[in-house]
């Protein structure tokens, strides 16, 4: 049995495009039939025209299918993109809100505020900060360095406060002091969510 030219079924394609705009429907074996017949070429090539068409046919459906399936997931993508954006600006624009309206250096008991400590019997250092417009029911990364009079950071921590259920908010850190820590002028700098929100000095003898 005789078999499709390229410029036979090119010729087949373009037939079938215009009868199926035309009826808006798959063709019908005795359509393609009636198609090779316009085109003054010998009818014991219809099996092999439906088949050519249906592999094509076959073909630009998958091709769709996978186009619908990447359009999906890229629509998926800039969606799950946005919503992340959108999420962390929000959380952007409350910690940029977050101000610090008193800090104090402390030993362990929070209300009196101390500006000098004895490294010989003072074993712990309070840094105590209070915050403005801390965000309610959530939660906040507190990090605090500290450097003694020669510059060096003797001490960094970080930790998580408790969800927080009112404004002003009260957090603090602590470090600790012994009898070879550096004496002189030290500074102790509190962040939030890695911005710097305050800090203090104070005189280790």
């Amino acid at each position: 049995m005789d078999s499709l030219t390229q410029n036979q079924l090119a010729q087949i394609v373009a037939e079938v495009d215009r009868f199926s705009q035309q009826d808006d429907a798959e063709l019908d074996d005795a359509q393609i039939k009636q198609i090779l017949e316009n085109l003054n070429l010998p009818s014991n090539l219809l099996e092999d025209a439906i088949a050519q068409l249906r592999k094509r046919q076959s073909l630009a459906q998958q091709q769709q299918r996978h186009k619908i399936v990447i359009s999906t997931i890229a629509i998926m993508i800039a969606g799950l993109i946005t919503t992340i954006a959108v999420v962390y600006q929000k959380q952007q624009n409350k910690i940029d809100r977050i101000s610090a309206i008193q800090d104090n250096v402390t030993l362990q008991n929070p209300v009196k505020s101390v500006t000098q400590f004895d490294r010989q019997k003072d074993t712990q250092i309070f840094y105590r900060v209070t915050l403005k417009n801390a965000p309610i029911n959530d939660r906040l990364i507190i990090s605090c360095r500290w450097t003694d009079s020669t510059g060096q950071t003797v001490h960094q921590s970080r930790s998580q406060t408790q969800e927080i259920t009112r404004s002003p908010w009260t957090t603090f850190c602590n470090a600790p002091l012994t009898p070879q820590s550096q004496i002189g002028t030290w500074k102790v700098r509190m962040s939030v969510e890695e911005r710097s929100i305050s800090d203090r000095t104070f005189v280790v003898k």
